[in-house]
């Protein structure tokens, strides 16, 4: 992990909803722009993981690459690299995600979570995300707004 003593600190105002599904939840998502969105909607996702999100500091950072061969693999590699991220020791589980390159005509994202370790008793747990799904997987780029179905 790298040295987390030179980022901002600031937490981002909160863009994303829970949405009703049958089977699984729905995330909705959206920003000024894309690369928002595209933060907000992997924040809520982790937001969805543990009951009390703020429990979460910022004391270490994770990077993450990911591709695709169009925007909706971009984003469903995107969220699966994150998700490994948390499934993998320590465990990482960021309260903050920040897109430092978005290529948006080759597909590609390179990513850092600013966070720490999950552990239990410090941070309630919420509801496991066992995948990301391409179910009804909407981006809309033209009002800057994400809708991805997870599977829990």
């Amino acid at each position: 992990m790298a040295d987390s003593c030179h980022f901002n600190e600031e937490i981002p105002e909160i863009k994303y909803q829970y949405l009703d599904h049958t089977a699984d939840v729905q995330l909705y998502s959206w920003g000024d722009n894309l690369t928002e969105a595209f933060e907000q909607v992997a924040t809520a996702m982790f937001g969805y993981m543990t009951t009390d999100y703020d429990t979460v500091e910022m004391t270490s950072v994770e990077e993450t690459e990911a591709e695709g061969e169009d925007m909706q693999q971009l984003l469903f590699h995107f969220l699966d690299e994150w998700l490994f991220v948390f499934s993998a020791d320590p465990f990482f589980i960021p309260r903050k995600i920040v897109i430092t390159e978005f290529d948006r005509e080759n597909f590609k994202i390179k990513s850092k979570g600013y966070g720490e370790e999950f552990v239990i008793g410090k941070h309630p747990q919420g509801t496991e995300v066992k995948a990301i799904t391409y179910s009804n997987m909407q981006i809309h780029e033209d009002k800057n707004e994400i809708f991805v179905i997870i599977d829990i």
